[in-house]
């Protein structure tokens, strides 16, 4: 052959014609077998790139979402790993190539480049014909793995023909490469074989997930390739479209079922029921273990395989700057060169070290993803399984204290986290070791004897670390529990607003509640003192250790090389504190869950019983529509029950229900009346007796009831519309749910709602009156379907005509005529002739009456109770809180809150840096400054002191002005002022949170202490609460942090650019297109992550109410029988919350890999231009070493400026909310006159003046009370009475100055009271309220009335044997909202609050509603002798209770209708008041 002619370029050379002989033949030739293995690469491009372009780029855009990420094929993930491994071993071939001396010669490299080309192809073209399913293009693929393996087996053999070995590097590319393609043809030919493609007739057919057929499952990780999979691509749509719409459930779609709770939980279920039941933590980490131990150790593998490539950074950058250092700069080797020589050119070191930092944060990634995705998985599960426990717990748990709602809702939010995040963690626990162990390996190797020593240091410093790790959990703790004693005051303040502002005892709690914040903010400086002592010793570590090493001669090379894995070395020992407290807190939280699962469960008794005839003495049938029996049954035979284990709550209970008939029990308050009903559904603990309900139809006793409708007396309503909450998952009838409206008379009320009965009434009926929310829940019962309804106290909040309407109209009418038997609790003795049956609870007597009320056994007892039935018993209507205007604006807050979704402006900032203070700010900024300054300036000094140049000088000490000790006292010197200044810094941002916390805290409670109380009633206390607990721990826990962080990688990366900026200022014309990448990967980041942030808060908040509502409406749930119902809705807000959470994670691992992977072409721009910089113009090697230091670590920095940056947004927003209730406008709490002016004792008389008084609840609303006038004289007793919303309350309230004055005064004793200062004018008064209200302090917080005078208000309250059985008497505790005391016993107590105080003015709002009928009389007449000479105004709930009145006053739309005595307008046939008493009777 006649060699080609000279050109610059050629194929095989221009320089060697020995290239193109072929004497030995063509297979002996090198460039032949080079260009023979070009042929694969031509074949597979020019047949796939036609059907690529042409055949899938029309319709790509068409595919659905379950086609493009259907994975058909077997083998896919192995297919993928093995073209990865090729494309990296072809990049070595490529370099190999140009390292080689001819570099001229194109086959020793273009072949590898047509094979990187091909690669990509063949993986696109393998997609596309994977996703598209159609496998007859496989061949084009089997055709060239079949080339390409046959033409690398040929030149591998004949490499070893002419005895080529392992030393020479390209023999092993060469190996490999046909190892690869050997095995891609296996795959290939695996895939045509298992499911018979191509020339098999009939292939098998493959049906696509369930997942992917559901086009609502749009978290797509499970079923994307491999690629996507660990570089996060599939989010690409999903991030960006977040810039044009918000996020929101919708967008995000379902989980796929692999990741939903159910499936996890039925995993977790199956593990706990084991073939070995175990009980204790033990048993919970096993089934944990079981369940969720198999992905973990992925997890752990590919943590493995990060932590070893990351070891490869600081050998790179010791291996460049070892080359620069070096004379020799060529980069030219020999014709066939080993891999030492290869890996000690700089070039390939630079493209190594890229190569090996793309991979080690794949790989890191995958472990953080496979982690956090089962740690979510976790989470459901256990949740799932605490709410299928809850469903079983007994009620006594909760009511006796045992057991508090905060303390379930903090096992499911707080404790669950913890095993999230124990989980997410672990993998740290078997990767550090490795870390440790090959860091001081590899710092021997390059420091010898001193590596020990530095390391040795840091061991040495590792238990410090463990030490203050240990103070910083301990301060934790014990600043946890003073947040939590905190929260119960201020929900105790918040709940009781109106009762401290009208006692005037809101600055007595406000005290309290600064007094416990005061404790709480000292453990938090203790936890940020240790938290500042935690990140100095992180920065000052490194910095101790290169301290002490340095003290040895040290070369460039190995100083840096050093310094970074020091770095490497010092992160496990960081990581081992926060690894610690993860893991601490997870044990104690697996022993809480222990105990929680282990706590007693009511009897579920199953399915049935004992088959009897119908006419056997013990039946009984309370679930007939059908029978007439007039014989009754006895569903309770010798019933002894109790809450708690000990004496009986219940005794000897022997009760008989008719079948289809009314059934009443009355008695007095504290009998057991409700825990008579509560028994009856199998919520006591039973300790003998028998229980039993029967099925007339099947002639069967059952021990295991139906549903049985259940309102109970405190009226329990769920977070939804007034419909949904009516119907109660019922079918919709329009005519039942109709005639149910009308019997409740709820029509005028949700004429006033702004949606109607689609209005969501927010938690716990928050938007609703007292009496609005009875009536819900009464129509709940009523509009179910089943045969038996229970109802306890039902008129307790209704008043005279709207009881009479519910009870004509809805008991005895639709009830009776559906034949419905009915089981009534109620105070309202009027009613009793309509019973059919009556049990009197006195002492557990009781008495029967027949239909026509004749009594039948205990005769005086019978006449005890006509003689209260007999008088007159109406009641009058409760206070309407708010006013029909304000439902929409607490509507509208209620959604706000929960769809708040709006940029968070960055005004918040300036708030927070401004509650900081002027001598603070300063602080921080010039400490942060100085510090990185400082840092930068060690590095370069060190950087200096190792370059050739100096350690020339340091030789010749005669000419060098500065001698070793001279660098090494500079350089200790500057080292001890960068250690002192890590804890300048760290302390100043903690001082400055703490500074900010106390500031916003004090602000916000002094606010909300002076707001009027229009603010409580238009916004969800819920809503007020959040800012007191989790913006408040937000701002004093997470923005601190969040803020150092920040600046900290702000300022890093800064120094890092300006570094390599400095050293190749090449650098910087590449900085600019990596800044445009970062800048748009940061802006579509920021906006999603801020909406799934916002939406996964959202998400938790319905799921932790969802728990909460459940806690509190236990027994109605289980009455009705509808757990399944609320196991299905936990099922929905689970799956919310989790996909929220892994989109989220998504989200961050698709910012860290896109920001990896610019870092990593930083430090390949960086150290590329480092290398041509050197060679050019003799850069200085420490520069050089310094600038590769500072580069490997701007990929983290970047990573932390983001993360930290759409934290900062979205916690900032704590900020703003905190702001806004800070800037409410507060109540005039001044006067014209001082206390000093007012007169001692006043007021003496009690007289009150009402001169043309109109007043309003809002400026924006319209008056409640209209020209009022009236005359009330000193001593006198005054009855107030009138229908729903006439304005009785309001007028009460208008005393208090409540209300906002339109026109008109109110004078008492001659001074007008809205000259008086607000806190004098209602410490003069005393008023007992509806809705009584318990505080921690309940009879005396003032503690100004003697032992004495409280039990003699006790005793006027009826309530000293109670308060003597308890333990400690009057300083008995009692649980939270005293639910371990009955209603009616509240009320009293409430009472006796009131008698403490001794005003010359008392206002009772309705203060005996839910009293019985003979406590209430006595009360009357203690009232009226107690206050004989005081000035009284009765509120009336039941009219007979003011008819003893000296004055009645009747009020009709605010206005007064009547004003007279009561005998006066009795005589009046055409009086209101006349027209009120008849309808008593």
């Amino acid at each position: 052959l006649t060699p080609v002619s000279n050109s610059t370029l050629s194929f095989c050379g221009s320089d060697n014609s020995s290239a193109y002989k072929v004497d030995n033949g063509l297979l002996n030739n090198g460039c032949f077998l080079d260009a023979l293995g070009v042929v694969p690469h031509v074949f597979l491009l020019f047949s796939t790139f036609p059907i690529l372009f042409i055949g899938w780029g029309s319709q790509s855009s068409k595919v659905h979402i379950h086609h493009s990420t259907w994975l058909h094929f077997p083998g896919h993930n192995f297919r993928w790993l093995l073209t990865i491994v090729l494309l990296l071993v072809l990049v070595c071939e490529i370099a190999e190539g140009i390292v080689f001396n001819q570099s001229r010669h194109l086959h020793l490299y273009m072949p590898a480049g047509l094979g990187i080309l091909a690669a990509i192809t063949s993986i696109v073209y393998y997609h596309n014909i994977e996703t598209s399913n159609f496998p007859k293009l496989l061949i084009a693929l089997l055709i060239y793995w079949t080339l390409a393996f046959i033409t690398k087996t040929i030149k591998f053999a004949k490499y070893d023909d002419h005895g080529i070995g392992l030393r020479q590097l390209r023999f092993c590319i060469t190996g490999l490469l046909a190892l690869l393609y050997g095995l891609l043809l296996g795959v290939e030919v695996n895939v045509i074989l298992r499911r018979r493609y191509m020339w098999f007739p009939c292939p098998t057919e493959v049906k696509p997930p369930d997942d992917l057929q559901d086009l609502g499952v749009r978290f797509q990780q499970p079923f994307v390739n491999l690629l996507s999979k660990s570089t996060y691509c599939w989010m690409n749509t999903f991030i960006t479209s977040a810039h044009k719409r918000p996020i929101d459930l919708k967008t995000i779609g379902k989980l796929p079922i692999s990741m939903r709770a159910l499936t996890n939980f039925q995993r977790l279920r199956k593990a706990f029921d084991g073939p070995v039941p175990l009980k204790g933590s033990r048993w919970i980490w096993l089934a944990l273990r079981q369940a969720f131990g198999r992905p973990l150790v992925l997890s752990i593998t590919f943590r493995f395989i990060a932590d070893l490539l990351g070891f490869v950074g600081p050998l790179c950058i010791s291996g460049i700057v070892h080359h620069i250092s070096s004379d020799n700069h060529s980069l030219l080797g020999v014709h066939f060169i080993s891999s030492e020589a290869f890996l000690a050119n700089a070039y390939v070191l630079a493209v190594l070290l890229f190569l090996a930092l793309l991979l080690q944060r794949t790989f890191l990634q995958a472990s953080y993803y496979v982690a956090i995705e089962t740690g979510i998985k976790l989470r459901a599960a256990i949740q799932t399984k605490i709410y299928h426990k809850i469903m079983r717990l007994c009620t006594s748990n909760m009511s006796m204290g045992d057991m508090t709602t905060a303390q379930i809702c903090s096992l499911v939010a707080r404790d669950t986290n913890h095993l999230m995040w124990f989980f997410f963690l672990c993998p740290n626990l078997w990767a550090m070791p490795v870390q440790i162990v090959m860091g001081v390996l590899l710092l021997y190797s390059l420091l010898g004897v001193s590596a020990l020593i530095g390391a040795t240091v840091i061991v040495v410093l590792a238990p410090l670390q463990y030490f203050v790790a240990t103070r910083l959990s301990r301060a934790q703790k014990s600043t946890l529990e003073h947040t939590g004693e905190r929260l119960k005051k201020t929900n105790e303040l918040l709940r009781g607003i109106k009762l401290l502002k009208l006692y005037t005892w809101e600055h007595i709690f406000r005290s309290s509640v600064e007094e416990t914040r005061r404790q709480e903010l000292r453990k938090l400086r203790t936890f940020a003192l240790y938290t500042s002592l935690s990140i100095f010793m992180n920065a000052a570590i490194p910095i101790a250790a290169v301290l002490i090493v340095s003290h040895f001669d040290l070369s460039p090379a190995v100083a840096f090389g050093s310094l970074s894995l020091f770095h490497i070395l010092v992160t496990p020992l960081f990581l081992l504190s926060s690894v610690l407290h993860s893991t601490v807190k997870a044990l104690v939280s697996v022993q809480k869950l222990s105990e929680f699962l282990g706590s007693t469960e009511i009897k579920i008794d199953q399915d049935p019983a004992v088959q009897t005839t119908a006419t056997e003495n013990n039946n009984s049938n309370i679930k007939s529509v059908v029978s007439s029996a007039s014989c009754p049954s006895q569903p309770i035979v010798n019933g002894y029950f109790t809450w708690t284990q000990g004496c009986p709550t219940l005794t000897s209970i022997d009760i008989k229900v008719p079948f289809g008939q009314l059934t009443m029990i009355v008695g007095q308050v504290g009998c057991g009346k409700s825990s008579l009903l509560l028994a009856a559904l199998g919520e006591m603990q039973k300790i003998s007796g028998n229980i039993t309900w029967k099925s007339i139809l099947t002639a069967c006793v059952f021990r295991k009831r139906g549903s049985v409708p259940y309102a109970s007396q405190r009226p329990w309503l769920l977070n939804a519309t007034v419909e949904e909450n009516i119907l109660f998952d019922m079918v919709p009838n329009e005519k039942r749910y109709k005639e149910v409206i009308e019997v409740c008379q709820l029509q005028p009320d949700i004429d006033t709602l702004p949606q109607g009965d689609q209005t969501v009434i927010g938690e716990r009926g928050i938007i609703l009156s007292g009496g609005q929310r009875q009536r819900i829940s009464v129509a709940r019962a009523l509009y179910q379907q089943t045969n038996v309804v229970f109802l306890d106290d039902p008129f307790s909040a209704l008043d005279i005509h709207l009881s009479d309407h519910l009870m004509h109209e809805g008991i005895l009418k639709l009830l009776r005529q559906e034949k419905r038997t009915v089981v009534l609790v109620t105070h309202k003795l009027q009613y009793l002739p309509h019973a059919d049956w009556v049990w009197a609870f006195n002492t557990v007597q009781s008495f029967h009456k027949d239909l026509k009320g004749h009594p039948v056994c205990k005769p005086e007892l019978f006449e005890q109770w006509r003689t209260l039935m007999n008088r007159q018993d109406k009641i009058g209507w409760c206070l309407v809180v708010f006013a029909e205007s304000s439902t929409s604006t607490d509507e509208d807050s209620l959604r706000a809150e929960l769809h708040h979704r709006t940029t968070i402006p960055w005004s918040s900032f300036a708030t927070y840096l401004h509650a900081a203070g002027l001598l603070l700010l300063p602080l921080l900024v010039l400490s942060q400054l100085s510090k990185h300054s400082l840092m930068v300036a060690i590095d370069f000094w060190l950087a200096h002191w190792t370059s050739p140049g100096c350690c020339c000088a340091v030789l010749l000490s005669q000419v060098c002005e500065f001698s070793h000790s001279s660098y090494l006292q500079v350089f200790c010197g500057l080292c001890a002022l960068g250690i002192v200044l890590c804890l300048v810094t760290s302390l100043a941002v903690e001082w400055t949170g703490l500074r900010v916390s106390r500031e916003l805290h004090c602000s916000l409670l002094h606010t909300i202490v002076l707001a009027p109380m229009r603010l409580f009633e238009t916004t969800p206390l819920g809503n007020i609460l959040n800012r007191f607990s989790a913006d408040t721990n937000t701002i004093d826990q997470h923005i601190p942090v969040t803020l150092e962080c920040l600046s900290r990688s702000t300022l890093l990366c800064v120094s890092a650019v300006g570094v390599i900026s400095y050293v190749t200022p090449l650098f910087l014309i590449a900085l600019l297109p990596l800044a445009v990448a970062c800048y748009f990967i940061q802006k579509y980041f920021r906006v999603a992550s801020r909406d799934l942030q916002q939406l996964e808060d959202s998400t938790e908040m319905l799921l932790l109410s969802h728990y909460s509502q459940t806690i509190e409406g236990l027994t109605t749930i289980r009455a009705f029988r509808h757990e399944q119902r609320f196991k299905k809705k936990l099922l929905e807000h689970t799956d919310a919350n989790n996909i929220s959470s892994l989109f989220l994670m998504a989200a961050n691992r698709w910012l860290e890999v896109r920001m990896e992977y610019i870092g990593a072409f930083v430090v390949l721009i960086a150290a590329v231009a480092s290398i041509s910089n050197t060679l050019c113009s003799q850069l200085s090697a420490g520069l050089v070493g310094l600038g590769l230091t500072y580069a490997l670590m701007v990929s983290n920095y970047l990573n932390w400026i983001v993360r930290n940056l759409a934290d900062m947004e979205v916690q900032l927003g704590c900020v703003k909310r905190v702001s806004g209730l800070i800037h409410t406008q507060p109540e005039n709490y001044d006067g014209l006159m001082t206390p000093a002016q007012v007169p001692a004792g006043w007021p003496k008389y009690g007289e009150i003046q009402i001169k043309n008084l109109s007043v309003r609840y809002d400026s924006s609303l319209k008056p409640v009370l209209r020209h009022i006038n009236s005359h009330i004289r000193p001593g006198k007793k005054v009855g107030i009475c009138g229908r729903t919303g006439s304005g009785k309350s309001s007028f009460s309230l208008a005393l208090f100055r409540m209300l906002d004055t339109i026109e008109g005064q109110i004078v008492i004793d001659g001074i007008d009271i809205a000259k008086l200062p607000l806190q004098t004018l209602r410490s003069k008064f005393s008023i007992i309220l509806l809705s009584p209200v318990f505080l921690s302090f309940n009879l005396d917080p003032e503690r100004k009335a003697t032992d004495q005078m409280l039990w003699e208000a006790l005793e006027i309250a009826q309530l000293m044997p109670v308060v003597k059985a308890l333990p400690g008497g009057l300083d008995a505790m009692v649980t939270e909202g005293g639910e371990n005391f009955s209603q009616g016993q509240r009320q009293l107590f409430c009472l006796a609050r009131a008698f403490v105080r001794k005003s010359s003015i008392l206002i009772m709002d309705e203060a005996t509603a839910s009293i019985d009928m003979a406590t209430e009389s006595i009360l009357q007449k203690v009232v009226m002798t107690a206050f004989a000479d005081r000035t009284v105004v009765t509120i009336a709930h039941r009219v007979h209770t003011i008819l003893g009145s000296d004055v009645v006053i009747v009020m009709k739309h605010g206005a007064i209708l009547e004003y007279n005595e009561p005998d006066v307008l009795l005589e009046q046939k055409d009086s209101v008041f006349s027209a009120f008493v008849r309808a008593d009777k």
